[in-house]
């Protein structure tokens, strides 16, 4: 098996959740005692947040290119970053870096593709819904992003960072996050990503009418292919 390089801690929480799915599957695909060879870096998201929140993105990817560049040398066969919204910074992050990165929304339009569906609702942060670095990946694969409206992107917004970031669920929180994808589906949408990866605390297939591709589950499941790949 190849050695997965994850660069997580953006949020701790993202990457709690990707490595207990990929420990998951493989132990579902090969059984016994079976684990992921795997080679973890997980940073201090309050670092990041204020460089987000500063929009000082070119410092943010510097760092993101400097802790690849250590789990390439620590002898990562190639990389998946825990996170969609630093995805923005995915051409800066693997620069100088001869491992590929595995990038989350090919992996995710790759799957919402094979179900033939075309129309994905997407609910993120509001720098990967608002910006065009993840949508644009989206619309090259032929698919058509349906996004919230604007007070419904506020609030996803902040109920990513100001809960879900730190492990903070709520009856409260998963009913405006049920009501948001419902809007959604009224809107024209044919499926939904939970396009950051602490929405999937809050919603899933049980709690949403249109079918729901999570994009920690899709990444962790294409990361074990490629892994397992002669």
């Amino acid at each position: 098996m190849k050695t997965i390089g994850v660069l997580g801690g953006m949020s701790a929480a993202s990457t709690q959740l990707y490595y207990a799915e990929l420990c998951r599957l493989t132990r579902a695909r090969l059984g016994g005692l079976h684990s992921p060879q795997l080679l973890i870096r997980s940073l201090d998201f309050a670092e990041i947040e204020v460089l987000q929140m500063r929009g000082d993105w070119e410092a943010a990817g510097e760092i993101l290119n400097q802790e690849a560049k250590n789990l390439a040398q620590g002898g990562a066969d190639f990389i998946i970053l825990a996170t969609n919204t630093m995805h923005k910074l995915a051409d800066q992050m693997m620069a100088g870096i001869e491992i590929p990165l595995l990038h989350i929304a090919d992996a995710t339009a790759s799957a919402i593709s094979a179900a033939g569906l075309r129309r994905p609702g997407l609910m993120a942060t509001a720098f990967t819904m608002e910006q065009d670095f993840y949508t644009d990946r989206l619309k090259q694969a032929g698919l058509t992003p349906v996004l919230p409206n604007d007070v419904d992107r506020a609030e996803t917004h902040r109920i990513i960072y100001e809960e879900l970031c730190k492990d903070i669920t709520t009856k409260e929180s998963e009913a405006a996050y049920i009501a948001i994808a419902a809007r959604l589906a009224d809107a024209g949408a044919d499926s939904l990503i939970l396009g950051c990866t602490e929405v999937g605390l809050l919603l899933n297939e049980g709690n949403v009418s249109i079918p729901v591709f999570d994009t920690t589950r899709i990444h962790c499941a294409a990361a074990l292919d490629q892994a397992m790949a002669a």
